[in-house]
């Protein structure tokens, strides 16, 4: 372990202390978000991030020692571990290192080569090879001719030769890492429609005849040549000068020229390069710029993900929810301020019935009888169409009923789950949908994580890129969302409760079960008599769970019950023991951040830990999303014949992707921001300008009236 950590240190940057105690802190039991909010000192104040990457760093290393282990054992038996060998097997530090150095010993299949070994010509080969006598070929040949092996002639054991010899040059790693060089420098990868394919949509277009330097291409494309190969439509290969990567071969393997040992070796070369070296590198790039590509696509879904999840909550409304539809009606649901469902129905305002008078009279009866004042449009189909029904309504009250627009992605997963059918058996799923899309204007966050993160539509290539590394990394980044705003012990489903530190989806279940039994929770210390959580589970979930009203105050802030004694001893240097939450005691609290390295020294606390409780005790029970841009509440509808070029229009963004961000300005389709439109500075990453949620001003740049498309701008 003392290994891995000088090792991680010099990678990450990071004290060895720090990192040491990181590693101490996982492997005994701790959550990655109970390490990074309650133990700062320790760790020297990592967020989620170092911590997650120490940790994949270690089980990486760690499973290296175990390969490495595996193949000494493996080349001892074979009598042909060495000391330098075993040095440079021991040094290695990556995979792929440590397979190239392995390679020249792994149990092969039967190849030419091998076939050549078992004829009894591998000393023949290694002497050609090493090019270190003065026969002529022919006379080396000619003590090999066996026909008993089928080797009847010289030029029959040169030949059985020439397959050792193009396998050894193979399986050199300094050859390898000499053709991966050129490669990444030089190659170029290329796509083209395949010989009768079919493409109807035109899908595939702009790669029928793509090309693009290996080192340049953006992850984006990668994808989408990839999609477009799978699906028969592309061809796909990588392009370099054949010539040239020979050449720098017979520089570093031919060490005479013009000679009868040297031409032999060439045309060697040659067959090694094209039979087996090229295809075993091509198949390296192409699974390489894959992986890349992934990487970066899971990256740009999670980070579209947390935006997503941390949409601020619309609080105290009773809401409407509405899922839209053409023949079978709209799906109407009313849920009160709790989340608790009051009522639902049928309306069908569109197409084909087109019931308008029904229709309104439907929705004011709901918003009479309930008090709605607000209605949430999902944002599937018919959901424009929906919208204007809404809008024209609108017009006719008096008291005007304001609506948004509400995405609806994965609804219809989470219609049909089990979770779904527990909260509404007596409904079909076709009823649940509406119901979820009102939740999600009231809590994004509670709402969302009942459904599978791949199924919430925020990004490119979702289904296309490695689903267990997709499905991790989502499920850390819904971890962390839960984490940073916390969870309402009283009020939260037992989805939500699950993610929690500590916490498992059974003690979850016994949570909620607990409360319809006994009642609300009147403190966190009461968490210890439910089944299933125990003193580590208590330990790991007190701080993230906040009980309102309780009989403890401190147990609606983030501060851990660890450090209850700390906070009312500082509480009480500042005589701010019983009012801390007035105005005097807040005054009290910000004056203390001037001499926070004094308070931390008396109370013996890190400073770290000091400062989020003092943080905590400023804003109790402060929910860290009511700092993002509040959604946009509409009263009325804008048609695309109302835009001109050169228009301002305000719009929420509603995807980022490599090229630009999706917003929506009230139109059947999201308008687009290319990249280049995202500011007057130079943008390499839109995620560094915009985010899912965010509210912005654009500019109308075009209109495409055949597509309802607009283009747009955020150089306003």
């Amino acid at each position: 372990m003392d290994n891995f950590v000088k090792i991680i240190s010099k990678e990450k940057g990071a004290k060895e202390q720090y990192v040491n105690r990181v590693i101490e802190l996982l492997n005994e039991d701790n959550t990655v978000p109970f390490i990074a909010r309650y133990r700062k000192e320790q760790t020297g104040n990592m967020d989620e991030v170092g911590i997650r990457e120490i940790q994949e760093r270690y089980e990486y290393l760690f499973q290296l020692q175990k390969r490495k282990e595996t193949i000494l054992n493996t080349i001892e038996e074979q009598g042909k571990l060495t000391d330098e060998l075993k040095r440079k097997i021991e040094n290695c530090t990556t995979t792929q290192e440590l397979e190239d150095i392995y390679l020249p010993y792994k149990p092969k299949r039967k190849t030419k080569g091998s076939v050549g070994i078992e004829k009894g010509l591998e000393p023949l080969a290694d002497l050609i090879f090493e090019q270190k006598t003065s026969k002529s070929l022919y006379e080396l040949a000619k003590d090999y001719i066996s026909p008993q092996q089928e080797l009847h002639t010289e030029n029959d054991v040169l030949l059985w030769s020439s397959y050792i010899i193009a396998e050894k040059i193979s399986q050199n790693s300094d050859i390898i890492n000499l053709v991966r060089d050129f490669i990444q420098k030089t190659g170029v990868i290329k796509s083209k429609k395949g010989k009768n394919s079919v493409d109807e949509s035109e899908i595939y277009k702009l790669y029928y005849s793509f090309e693009s330097q290996i080192s340049n291409i953006v992850p984006h494309r990668t994808l989408a040549i990839n999609r477009g190969e799978s699906e028969g439509v592309l061809s796909v290969s990588i392009d370099v000068n054949e010539d040239r990567a020979v050449d720098l071969i017979k520089s570093k393997l031919v060490k005479t020229k013009n000679s009868e040992h040297s031409e032999y070796l060439k045309n060697i070369i040659l067959d090694s390069f094209k039979r087996l070296i090229f295809p075993s590198v091509e198949r390296e790039f192409r699974n390489r710029l894959t992986e890349e590509a992934e990487s970066h696509a899971i990256s740009v879904f999670a980070t579209n993900l947390k935006n997503l999840l941390l949409q601020p909550p619309v609080a105290g409304k009773t809401i409407l929810g509405v899922d839209p539809g053409f023949r079978t009606g709209c799906k109407i649901a009313v849920i009160n301020p709790q989340g608790e469902f009051l009522d639902s129905g049928v309306i069908y305002p569109t197409e084909p019935q087109k019931d308008i008078v029904g229709s309104e009279r439907v929705v004011s009866n709901f918003v009479q009888k309930w008090g709605v004042n607000l209605i949430a449009i999902g944002n599937g189909t018919a959901s424009r169409e929906s919208e204007e029904f809404i809008a024209n309504w609108n017009e006719k009250r008096d008291s005007k009923v304001p609506y948004m627009i509400v995405s609806e992605a994965g609804a219809s997963v989470y219609s049909a789950s089990d979770i779904a059918r527990e909260e509404f058996s007596d409904f079909d799923a076709s009823m649940r949908g509406n119901i979820s899309i009102a939740r999600r204007v009231l809590d994004p966050l509670a709402e969302l994580i009942k459904i599978d993160p791949k199924s919430i539509g925020v990004g490119l290539y979702q289904h296309d890129v490695n689903q267990k590394k997709l499905e991790k990394k989502l499920s850390d980044v819904v971890v962390d969302c839960v984490h940073y705003v916390g969870v309402n012990l009283n009020t939260a489903s037992y989805s939500l409760l699950e993610y929690v530190s500590g916490i498992n989806k059974k003690s979850a279940k016994n949570l909620v079960e607990y409360r319809l039994k006994n009642g609300v929770f009147k403190s966190r210390d009461e968490l210890k008599k439910v089944k299933g959580v125990g003193e580590k589970a208590f330990e790991q979930a007190a701080g993230f769970l906040r009980i309102n009203n309780g009989k403890e105050l401190l147990d609606k802030t983030g501060i851990h019950p660890e450090s209850y004694n700390t906070t009312k001893k500082f509480l009480t240097m500042l005589n701010i023991e019983s009012n801390w939450s007035s105005e005097i005691g807040k005054k009290a609290l910000e004056n203390s951040l001037q001499k926070i390295s004094e308070y931390s020294e008396k109370l013996s606390v890190g400073i770290w830990t000091l400062q989020d409780i003092i943080n905590e005790l400023l804003k109790p029970g402060r929910d860290p999303r009511d700092d993002f841009d509040k959604p946009i509440l509409k009263k009325g509808i804008l048609k695309i014949e109302d835009v001109s070029e050169g228009m301002i229009l305000k719009g929420t963004v509603r995807n980022v992707v490599d090229f630009g961000a999706f917003i929506d300005v009230g139109l059947k389709n999201d308008g687009l921001v290319h990249i280049s439109e995202l500011s007057n500075k130079f943008v390499k990453n839109p995620h560094e300008v915009v985010e899912i949620g965010a509210v912005v001003d654009v500019k109308v740049i075009s209109i495409d009236l055949k597509k309802q498309r607009l283009s747009l701008s955020m150089k306003v």
